[in-house]
């Protein structure tokens, strides 16, 4: 299959609204990363989903809209606290896990009764979405375990040949998936965390919300996830991620002490150690850290390395979502010094 790498022209978001009318799988660009487009309502469209990542099939796929008369097609029962949510945050990166509407199939779902939805804020998607007509779901734009992909170069590496069309929106904002909280329980659940964060969700709500275990805890393979990013090893490159927990002064002295060839650090901006190093962002900037995380894992293979040490960031705030993304590509490896 040929793969069309293309700017977001009225001609080609046509052409990729058309395509996913036909049940075809189209790399779309949002606010948090790139995905991969299928019609929320086509079993064959959401296995082709699968079959080009290499997928299992047990992980559910969010579903994405572009306007509030969509959401009865996908959901029902809404409870207050996921309307409140709803109408505060989009357009932007929150999905919210509700009851599945007719129009989700259950091969998205995992085989669940519940769906993850949430209405982007990039234009682009919103745009495709509008012209087809139909509520696409989406797992980000990567070979399944690979670091998400935050500009469509990254797409096309990992897609080229599996999917027809790649719409190129340029970087996205974010950096990380959007955060994913429960409103299927009368406290919400927090799942996944991204950019908007679990003090903004409180504070909408009026309450505390709980976080799942699996956010920064391995879950078991033989159990039931309600959202994507949970129970695999994900956004990992090929080298080994270590991360670190300690201050600076300790982090450089193991490492420095354990370097070997194709050995390299992942450190907070202004800082040096005695190998060679990338940078994604100043220690108190946990959304630098988060827009440029996963570009970052990708660029370390690039440059071939073997093994990562990585600075580890806070968990509160945007941090948060950063900590979750790092502990995955590290298959949980952390040294506390």
């Amino acid at each position: 299959m040929e793969t069309k790498l293309v700017k977001p022209t009225d001609e080609m978001i046509a052409l990729a609204s058309d395509l996913l009318k036909k049940g075809e799988v189209v790399g779309v660009p949002t606010e948090t990363v790139y995905g991969l487009a299928g019609d929320s309502s086509n079993a064959e469209a959401i296995k082709k989903i699968f079959l080009a990542k290499g997928r299992p099939m047990d992980n559910p796929l969010i579903c994405h809209i572009s306007n509030f008369e969509m959401l009865g097609r996908v959901a029902k029962d809404l409870s207050s606290d996921a309307i409140k949510l709803a109408r505060t945050f989009w357009p932007g990166p929150l999905t919210i896990v509700v009851k599945r509407g007719d129009g989700v199939c259950l091969e998205s779902t995992a085989g669940l009764d519940s769906v993850g939805i949430r209405m982007p804020s990039n234009e682009i998607a919103r745009k495709i979405i509008e012209r087809a007509g139909i509520p696409f779901s989406a797992p980000s734009a990567n070979l399944s375990g690979r670091p998400s992909p935050t500009n469509a170069k990254d797409v096309f590496c990992d897609m080229n040949g599996k999917i027809p069309l790649i719409i190129d929106g340029g970087e996205c904002d974010a950096g990380v998936e959007s955060t994913v909280v429960s409103a299927l329980q009368e406290t919400p659940v927090l799942l996944r965390p991204g950019v908007v964060t679990k003090e903004q969700i409180e504070s909408v709500l009026g309450k505390k919300i709980d976080v799942a275990k699996g956010v920064l805890e391995q879950v078991a393979k033989d159990e039931k996830v309600l959202s994507p990013g949970m129970k695999y090893r994900h956004y990992a490159p090929n080298a080994s991620v270590i991360i670190i927990k300690s201050d600076f002064e300790k982090f450089k002295e193991y490492v420095e002490k354990n370097k070997a060839d194709g050995t390299y650090a992942l450190l907070f901006d202004g800082e040096k150690v005695d190998l060679p190093s990338l940078y994604y962002g100043g220690a108190d900037d946990d959304k630098a850290q988060a827009h440029n995380l996963f570009s970052k894992l990708r660029e370390f293979d690039e440059l071939g390395a073997k093994t990562v040490f990585a600075r580890c960031p806070k968990q509160t705030g945007v941090g948060l979502a950063v900590y979750n993304r790092l502990i995955r590509s590290a298959g949980f490896h952390v040294i506390e010094l």
